[in-house]
């Protein structure tokens, strides 16, 4: 039995895995990218016609209410939502802001704006007011659409912010502020695509910014097809996804992770995925309890997470349902893969992309897994690591992992930064993309990560790369975090340093310092351990997650050097 899109000749095999043999598939595969393409109403209101399809399980913060919403809901709920951006004058083109939560108003609005053609600017929850200014400002956004929790981030720079001429909230009323709820229940829950602009598949979809780990965040504008279409890879072959899953991807709503496990290619595959409408604060056991009590059936985490969720008593939790995990964000260490499989029986399949692609390597399940490695590149890419001129390197050679874009780029990759010509030409040089980490690629051609560009530490003519000394670290049981960066020294010019996060039951100690310091020389190479070990009660890190090292290799100039963080 197969199910096909019209915009995907690659059959989903709903007996099997989606990928039986990766040669096979790399070799074969291709993805149909019609003239005109619109996600709202080719995708989501195709799967409305049956309307018992179920898309979405949604939890509330504390895991005790759960609501189901199908495809119908859901087609109704956009339908109202672009009716009453057309009758405010909104139109396709116009960016909207929009910093709501994990609700499904959020996937309203979304929808709501794609089958417009009208560009969302997704926002992490915990953006500061000057964020809002500066991303309202960069994208010129006509309206903001805001979480009732949010509007003062909004008030507070309105006048920073001139092209704003429309502000909705959701869940609350407020002064100088339209309320979503009476929008929406006044407008009608039809709309059919002859009564809008037609959207082209290369016209821009949504709009989201970088984490700025090293320079101010950057716009990454995606198509109806690159978003839309493209995500198909990620579901398909690397998340592994079937119809008759429910997917949990645990991301803010304004990450671009919410594109790759929330939205896209899950339902162009057709299945559920799971929402929990969390606060900042990361509850594990609610967590687990929400797999356990919905039967989540695949589960995707940042690094960050499956470090904390084994630091549980996994034997207390039913998590039979699951039947595949995945990590993404930064790579994940060898010894959470090992403990996760020990008390789940799932290996977690690592991925790596960026806000500016889909899924671009990854470890899929029909090919064996090199603890460590992120895999192989995903089908419709030519991947290599090359050096800065673009030549090609040798195996075991460190490089840049760089995406061939001639003659033709491959779907799911961003053609330009928004209006930012440098960033642009940073990126593409010659025949690549730069993606701004390194890598280096076995005999078998699996990719090992190094770090980023700017990660990588040259100690005594020796170039480390972070993850491989966080990953020592990370075996040790008293370390639940590290993060490691170069730091000035006046002998060696820059030696190992690694903040780290104890596990509970571990108190810092010099003796601590000194047993870390002799796992690692055994673990590893002895010249990677770090000299210098820092407890820390957090880490600094971007909104999507990623540990910001840079702030930290900032903190130590500061601190031996004088110099402005």
């Amino acid at each position: 039995m197969a199910l096909t899109t019209p915009y995907d000749n690659i059959p989903v095999n709903l007996d099997g895995p989606n990928m039986l043999d990766y040669e096979a598939t790399v070799r074969d595969y291709a993805l149909t990218i019609p003239e005109y393409f619109n996600f709202g109403f080719d995708v989501i209101d195709r799967r409305a016609a049956d309307r018992t399809k179920l898309a979405m399980v949604w939890a509330s913060r504390n895991g005790e209410e759960i609501r189901k919403y199908s495809f119908y809901d859901l087609q109704c709920l956009s339908n109202r939502f672009a009716n009453s951006l057309r009758a405010k004058g909104i139109r396709k083109g116009d960016r909207l802001f929009v910093m709501v939560p994990r609700v499904v108003e959020w996937y309203a609005v979304m929808l709501g704006c794609f089958k417009l053609g009208v560009i969302p600017l997704p926002a992490p929850n915990v953006l500061t007011p000057h964020d809002v200014a500066y991303r309202v400002e960069q994208a010129d956004a006509v309206g903001a659409v805001l979480w009732h929790e949010n509007l003062a981030k909004v008030d507070e720079v309105r006048e920073q912010c001139p092209s704003l001429k429309h502000f909705i909230s959701i869940g609350g009323e407020a002064t100088a502020w339209d309320s979503y709820a009476e929008l929406t229940t006044a407008a009608s829950p039809r709309l059919s695509s002859d009564e809008v602009e037609a959207t082209r598949s290369d016209d821009v979809m949504l709009i989201y910014f970088t984490s700025g780990t090293t320079k101010f965040p950057k716009m990454v504008p995606h198509t109806q097809a690159s978003c839309g279409i493209g995500h198909i890879i990620t579901a398909k072959f690397w998340q592994d996804l079937k119809p008759t899953d429910l997917h949990w991807t645990l991301s803010d709503t304004g990450w671009a992770k919410a594109a790759w496990g929330k939205l896209f290619g899950q339902w162009q595959i057709g299945c559920a995925i799971m929402v929990h409408d969390a606060d900042g604060k990361f509850n594990a056991d609610t967590h687990l309890r929400l797999i356990e009590n919905c039967g989540v059936t695949t589960f995707c985490a940042p690094p960050t997470v499956y470090r904390m969720l084994v630091l549980e008593d996994l034997s207390g939790y039913d998590l039979s349902s699951v039947r595949h995990s995945l990590a993404a964000g930064e790579p994940l260490n060898p010894e959470i893969i090992r403990a996760w499989k020990e008390h789940t029986g799932t290996t977690i399949y690592d991925g790596f992309g960026q806000t500016e692609t889909v899924n671009l390597i990854a470890n899929f399940p029909c090919m064996p897994i090199k603890y460590g490695s992120m895999g192989r590149p995903t089908p419709g890419f030519d991947i290599e690591v090359i050096d800065d001129d673009g030549k090609l390197l040798a195996q075991g050679e460190e490089g840049n992992i760089a995406v061939r874009v001639k003659p033709v780029a491959p779907v799911g990759l961003l053609s330009a930064y928004w209006k930012n010509p440098q960033a642009t030409e940073e990126s593409f040089r010659g025949d690549w993309y730069f993606t701004g980490d390194k890598a280096y690629k076995d005999e078998d051609g699996y990719f090992w990560f190094v770090g980023r560009a700017d990660d990588v530490i040259n100690a005594s003519s020796y170039r480390i790369g972070p993850f491989e000394v966080e990953s020592a670290l990370q075996s040790h049981p008293a370390v639940a975090e590290s993060a490691v960066v170069g730091s000035p020294d006046p002998l060696r010019g820059t030696i190992v340093k690694a903040f780290v996060i104890l596990a509970p039951g571990y108190q810092p100690s010099e003796e601590l310092v000194q047993e870390l310091q002799d796992h690692v020389k055994q673990e590893t190479a002895p010249y990677k351990y770090p000299r210098e070990i820092e407890f820390l009660p957090e880490l600094p890190k971007t909104v999507s997650g990623k540990i910001r090292r840079v702030e930290l290799r900032q903190l130590e100039e500061q601190r031996k050097l004088g110099k402005d963080a």
